[in-house]
């Protein structure tokens, strides 16, 4: 039941001075921090970090061409070619600036992280939660500018999703096991 999962504050985050109001909310919640460092992303660790899977080329595309047909849009791009697109968009983003990778530990990290950050789309995103407390930033400008959608933080999704970026981002000696005393009370 306890779990670990990724979190990463973005360089908008950052830039924006989010950082400790968003690792108080996961701690506030519940969870623990098992590893965290400030990153400067390389292109190899970005391409690990988005790798287009057939489940996830099929699920964006999916998104993408709805998005467009709710516009008036109907898109000529192949799945691939629109996943390659926002891949690239994605990959770009993250590589200008310093990150900060989180690995929380908790029961039922993942579900929870992925409800304290909310929608990808921060327009979508109920207020309360990360994105729709700190950000207005929605697809349709992200595709007006040509660039990835500007949302500040990124959780994993899955426990597959998680094992692999905490992968990505922490070597096995960087991750702590520790007690925390609350968790007594809470649990």
């Amino acid at each position: 039941m306890i779990e670990r999962t990724f979190i990463m504050i973005k360089h908008d985050g950052i830039q924006r001075a989010l950082a400790g109001e968003i690792i108080k909310r996961f701690e506030q919640k519940g969870l623990k921090i098992a590893a965290m460092k400030m990153v400067k992303p390389t292109k190899e660790m970005a391409e690990k970090q988005y790798r287009m899977t057939g489940e996830w080329v099929k699920k964006l595309a999916e998104k993408t061409r709805k998005a467009a047909k709710e516009k008036g849009i109907e898109l000529k791009e192949s799945d691939k070619e629109i996943a390659e697109r926002v891949k690239k968009w994605t990959k770009e983003y993250l590589l200008e600036g310093p990150v900060i990778a989180i690995v929380f530990e908790g029961y039922h990290a993942i579900e929870i992280g992925r409800k304290l950050v909310g929608h990808t789309e921060a327009r979508q995103a109920e207020i309360g939660t990360i994105r729709g407390d700190f950000t207005v930033e929605s697809y349709e400008l992200a595709d007006l500018k040509k660039r990835a959608i500007r949302n500040i933080i990124h959780a994993s999704s899955t426990k597959e999703e998680a094992e692999t970026e905490i992968n990505i981002w922490f070597k096995k000696e960087e991750i702590y096991d520790y007690e925390r005393k609350d968790w007594s009370v809470m649990h």
